[in-house]
């Protein structure tokens, strides 16, 4: 008997990730930014003035999706590029003074929307979950 729809894990990983982006997002519309640049945000919280290649490792976004959200943080005034300053040929993405004061705010929010999101499951279920979803992510072994 063929797998249902509804059972296929991509189809549950999809409408997983779905129902999660648009929580989130939700938690961040009056700051007017998006999840993703929530994220980027977060990132440079953590580990201000790195190179586009690094935080793009960093969020796993590709070249070109993040050059257009750090186009928009940029034109927003939360960061900025700037020069490396012994190597012309670096750009360093920086928090600007807002960014920089953002950045609390965004993680409070993410710290009760992570709650909020998973007080469906108990402790040892967001536990379980969370390391599921590391296994998942793990998984190399691409056709």
């Amino acid at each position: 008997m063929p797998l249902k729809v509804d059972d296929c894990i991509f189809f549950m990983l999809a409408r997983a990730s779905q129902a999660g982006a648009r929580f989130w997002t939700s938690c961040l519309a009056d700051l007017g930014i998006t999840a993703v640049q929530a994220m980027v945000l977060n990132f440079l919280g953590d580990q201000d003035s790195v190179t586009s290649k690094e935080l793009s490792e960093r969020t796993g976004l590709d070249g070109a999706t993040l050059t257009g959200v750090l186009d928009r943080l940029a034109h927003s005034g939360l960061i900025e590029r700037q020069r490396h300053p012994r190597d012309r040929r670096a750009i360093h993405i920086c928090l600007t003074p807002d960014g920089r004061r953002l950045v609390p705010r965004i993680q409070q929010r993410l710290d009760k929307a992570n709650a909020e999101f998973l007080s469906v499951l108990d402790g040892t279920e967001q536990k379980a979950l969370r390391q599921m979803l590391r296994a998942i992510r793990g998984v190399s072994h691409l056709p």
